[in-house]
């Protein structure tokens, strides 16, 4: 899509990923989202690095995808993982190379710095455009099943 720029996430962009997580939930999971939950841990991201930094694609100003990024430590490559995590274009500008310039963008900042590895992402099993879209920019399966323990419902109020 011509004209599209990537950049850092900051303070003020909170509501409009937190909107994109929220229709992702929805659209990947049929789950509702609380809203101000989701918007409350993305500005908390936004305002600390260390919980994940978001990239997002603008176009003539408007916030039309977005991405973070978090990091795995590997002991045995002493080196970090860059996972990409919470993945949204908005459905007007899907399959348009939105996220393959994110994509680039995070390969950028991957190949540049001597402590990051590679990149790595989940997705979920069922959802096989997604899957296309990753295999078409290079990137392929893992041998790595994933799994996981959620605490029980309602443990942790506003948390799942």
């Amino acid at each position: 899509m011509s004209g599209v720029t990537i950049r850092a996430g900051v303070p003020g962009d909170e509501a409009v990923v937190a909107g994109f997580q929220c229709a992702m939930a929805r659209e990947t999971e049929d789950k509702v989202l609380d809203a101000a939950v989701v918007e409350r841990a993305v500005l908390r991201a936004l305002e600390d690095p260390a919980r994940g930094e978001y990239l997002v694609a603008e176009l003539g100003g408007q916030v039309i995808g977005s991405l973070m990024l978090t990091r795995e430590w590997s002991d045995w490559r002493d080196a970090w993982w860059v996972w990409i995590q919470s993945v949204y274009v908005a459905p007007e500008a899907r399959r348009k190379g939105v996220y393959a310039a994110l994509y680039a963008r995070v390969q950028e900042r991957v190949e540049a710095r001597d402590d990051e590895l590679g990149i790595r992402l989940y997705v979920e099993a069922e959802n096989r455009g997604a899957q296309a879209t990753y295999e078409r920019l290079g990137m392929q399966p893992s041998t790595y099943r994933f799994y996981e323990t959620p605490l029980p419902e309602g443990f942790r109020a506003g948390r799942d």
